[in-house]
């Protein structure tokens, strides 16, 4: 087996002596790289970005931006990472670095006061940069504010704002550092980090890193990743770890084995056929949503909802049902697609519909030493669809409720609904009674009002820091009605 290490800014670094758990973040800042920050611990501020060379949806290689204070170390084995120190282009000795571009553009507009979030920043700009699709509006591009701008979200170089959702400034003013992402300018030919994108990412290796008696493993295969956890049932799984990185951080968990499998093959496929789309559990919800590129509308109104595009780069499908908690926001949409889960063990594999899966507050009828191998979604899709996620805060933030909704409507006649709900319960659930409200009946003001009266008495929902109970069910109400009104208003229109 060789020595777990990670090529960091061009240079390989051996992980050890770092322990399994140690995150990539304090891996860093221990050999002197401290543009990368701590902030939050929870992969909420951004601080802490870094670029990661994983494999491309439109080139071989794309420049993924991930929050280095969640992913361990470990789990970089093999893997090309760059910081913000690594972005810029040392010239000759004596001579003073090259800024990158975006370097550059956060410099010359002011985008950078106190500087903690500057390097973060700087890192998930550079992904958005290099992004391979990303093309301008217009030939200028130079101003932030030119009414060639698709809209406020989005630059009139084809900067995608949601790219910094992740990030946050506490002194600065988001403004100048959108001024800056809105004037950078596209890669040259002879830029090394856009030539890298035309090679292979680093392919992924066997892991065995094993350090004061705890471990960090990962195998070649799916099946030998099952016979190790036959093996082993009480190691902790991760793919991207935005979930098991906070419970380490925040609450200071520890395993005595974990196992990786976000770089398994047999969970990062994505496969449409005639009669269903199936989705690798591994794959990251970014990949997922490029791949796809709005083919399930549906899962394209809930990406942008989901969290942060860091966290989107790293987390997975298979992680946030495998957490079986209640206030995951994949899980209504799921339920209202009719989704099954594949579950794979060492003695083979069973389809489970989704809505048997959740058994109680984060448990499911998976068994120990199973895996969820892929998410099937069920075609033909239903036309009318909507996502209604009710947060404190726009992005980035945690539901107080989740509606997602998948109608057929034909000749005004609701002929099936489906209804997937989240933090109403102990686990995500069906809409029944509304659902059975809705069939078979006219979507007219009438009928919509009916069956958002039973919406409102589905789930046993709690208060609690978020929302009031009172608050939740007024909100499961309203959405319908919301969505009556916005598929009223598209077909008057």
């Amino acid at each position: 087996m060789v020595a777990a290490r990670i090529t960091v800014n061009g240079k390989e670094a051996p992980i050890s002596p770092a322990a399994p758990h140690t995150t990539a973040l304090d891996f860093l800042r221990e050999r002197g790289l401290t543009g990368t920050k701590e902030g939050c611990a929870e992969g909420e501020c951004g601080a802490c970005s870094v670029l990661v060379a994983r494999p491309g949806v439109n080139k071989p290689t794309d420049w993924v931006a991930v929050n280095a204070c969640l992913i361990p170390a470990s789990a970089l084995d093999g893997q090309e990472i760059i910081t913000s120190e690594g972005l810029a282009t040392v010239g000759e000795p004596g001579t003073p670095a090259t800024l990158h571009p975006v370097q550059e553009e956060m410099a010359v507009r002011g985008g950078s006061q106190c500087g903690y979030c500057t390097p973060g920043f700087v890192c998930s700009m550079a992904a958005e940069y290099y992004r391979p699709n990303r093309c301008a509006h217009t030939e200028s591009g130079d101003s932030a504010d030119s009414a060639d701008s698709a809209d406020a979200e989005h630059g009139p170089n084809g900067f995608d704002l949601h790219a910094l959702s992740g990030n946050l400034c506490r002194c600065t003013g988001y403004r100048p550092i959108r001024d800056a992402a809105f004037a950078v300018g596209t890669p040259t030919d002879e830029d090394p980090m856009a030539q890298r994108r035309e090679q292979s990412p680093p392919a992924p290796v066997a892991t065995e890193y094993t350090q004061d008696g705890s471990a960090f493993l990962r195998k070649n295969t799916l099946a030998e990743t099952l016979q190790l956890l036959r093996e082993r049932p009480d190691a902790v799984v991760v793919a991207g770890s935005t979930d098991w990185g906070v419970e380490v951080n925040i609450r200071s968990r520890r395993a005595d084995c974990v196992v990786g499998i976000d770089r398994l093959p047999e969970l990062r496929e994505l496969r449409v056929e005639s009669d269903f789309i199936e989705i690798g559990a591994a794959l990251t919800l970014t990949e997922i949503e490029r791949r796809l590129d709005g083919d399930v509308p549906l899962l394209a109104e809930l990406f942008p909802q989901f969290a942060s595009r860091l966290i989107r780069n790293s987390a997975s499908l298979g992680g946030n049902l495998g957490t079986g908690s209640p206030i995951g926001d994949s899980p209504p949409v799921l339920l209202a697609l009719e989704a099954s889960v594949v579950l794979a063990d060492a003695d083979g594999e069973r389809e489970v519909p989704l809505a048997d899966y959740f058994t109680g507050y984060r448990q499911s009828v998976r068994r120990p030493g199973e895996l969820i191998r892929s998410v099937r979604v069920p075609l033909p899709l239903s036309p009318v669809v909507a996502f209604h996620k009710i947060a404190k805060r726009r992005f980035d933030d945690i539901s107080s409720v989740a509606v997602a909704f998948a109608l057929d409507i034909e000749d005004g006649i609701v002929r099936k609904a489906r209804i997937g709900l989240g933090g109403v319960a102990a686990t995500p659930i069906r809409s029944l009674a509304t659902e059975a409200a809705l069939e078979g009946k006219p979507w007219s003001t009438e009928t919509v009002e009916a069956a958002a009266r039973e919406l409102r008495g589905e789930g046993t929902p709690m208060s609690d820091h978020r929302a009031s109970s009172l608050y939740r069910s007024a909100m499961l109400g309203q959405s319908l009605l919301k969505l009556y009104a916005q598929t009223t208003e598209a077909v008057s229109s």
